[in-house]
């Protein structure tokens, strides 16, 4: 007799090990054992991570279809210490999926089921780790999830797709000239170049119909006195994107600006990309099902507007392989008072919903 898990149990255990980006030994441990107590073909190590992979294949030919769940948790520091926090739910994401796998392991009759546990997306690491090792260059559906805080999606509903932006980390260094403050025009003020700097960009426009955003959000110069102009200034950037062609447009117009002001100043200015993630990109035939699988499994009072919803490494499994179908959605689960809160909690009742919407997608592709 097929034993079926329950999320919610498994959801319990796993909150108790919270664990860092590429450091998620005990999750992985425990997702290993889980899948293999199951009898499901069970891969560890992959690309000499943390990450684990479940295969179940069927007998007939047919496609390849990736449920992929996140394990890590958050940093933090309580009381001056520092911890992991399952802030952001991955333990819900990694409990849903060993309860999806439970269900499917004796249906994939056609082509091959791949349940891929990933590790780092905080630090948006684990998707690019997997890519190189390969996991996704067979896949032709790939499916995500995520538990939503309440203002995205009301608890006890699904929403088909979470509009993830682009978001990029950019760093300028600003190169000016050092002089006492009683003869800055012996000077280049790096304060007064990077003010410029942050200003030009205030001043970029887009399309007003698209979501876009861009702000300083760290500024650090001192020469050491307080009578002497400073030579050098780093300012860090977090800008966010609709789409990737907006995020790329904005970047070739962030360069040419900030090189611009650097000059016309007497300067020299470096850029360094500090961190980048892809917009969502989704394919709108694929999305149509899951929202069909969420009115199939919940009824359609259960269905929520796709909604939005900071950034995601998921997405960069379809940049690397663009004819692989995508989709990506989010239940509601009560989240409070947002994701990434060290205070963050919900009502874990509501993840067998994301079981079913899983199990119900697969079935129909491969079952």
């Amino acid at each position: 007799m097929s034993v079926i898990l329950d999320p919610i149990k498994m959801w319990e255990e796993l909150h108790k090990i919270p664990e860092l980006a590429m450091q998620e030994v005990k999750t992985s441990a425990y997702v290993a054992k889980t899948l293999q107590e199951l009898g499901i073909e069970t891969q560890t190590g992959i690309g000499g991570t943390t990450g684990v992979l479940g295969v179940i294949k069927g007998a007939e030919p047919g496609p390849v279809v990736m449920l992929r769940a996140d394990m890590d948790a958050l940093p933090f520091t309580i009381d001056g210490k520092e911890c992991a926090i399952h802030a952001c739910g991955h333990d819900s994401h990694t409990a849903m999926l060993l309860a999806a796998a439970s269900r499917l392991k004796d249906k994939v009759k056609k082509g091959t089921l791949k349940l891929l546990f990933q590790p780092a997306e905080e630090s948006i690491a684990g998707a690019l780790e997997m890519i190189k090792a390969g996991v996704v260059d067979d896949v032709d559906y790939a499916l995500g999830a995520h538990i939503r805080p309440i203002q995205d999606v009301a608890a006890g509903k699904i929403c088909p797709a979470v509009n993830h932006t682009a978001s990029n980390t950019l760093q300028v260094v600003v190169q000016g000239r050092s002089a006492h403050a009683a003869r800055p025009h012996l000077g280049v003020n790096a304060i007064d170049v990077a003010c410029a700097i942050v200003q030009g960009t205030q001043n970029m426009w887009f399309n007003p119909t698209n979501i876009w955003s861009m702000k300083c959000t760290q500024f650090h110069a001192d020469q050491g006195a307080t009578n002497s102009i400073p030579e050098k200034a780093v300012i860090t950037f977090d800008c966010r994107a609709q789409t990737n062609p907006i995020m790329k447009d904005f970047r070739d117009r962030f360069a040419k600006l900030v090189q611009g002001t650097a000059e016309a100043y007497g300067a020299t200015a470096t850029i360094s990309e500090l961190g980048f993630c892809p917009a969502a990109e989704y394919d709108e035939d694929f999305k149509q099902m899951v929202a069909e699988s969420i009115v199939r499994t919940q009824g359609e009072d259960a269905l929520a507007p796709a909604c939005g919803g900071g950034g995601e490494d998921f997405h960069y499994y379809k940049m690397h392989k663009p004819t692989m179908k995508a989709a990506y959605f989010g239940l509601g689960v009560g989240a409070t008072p947002g994701l990434h809160a060290a205070t963050m909690h919900f009502d874990p009742q509501y993840l067998p919903m994301g079981v079913d919407v899983m199990v119900d997608v697969v079935e129909r592709l491969i079952g």
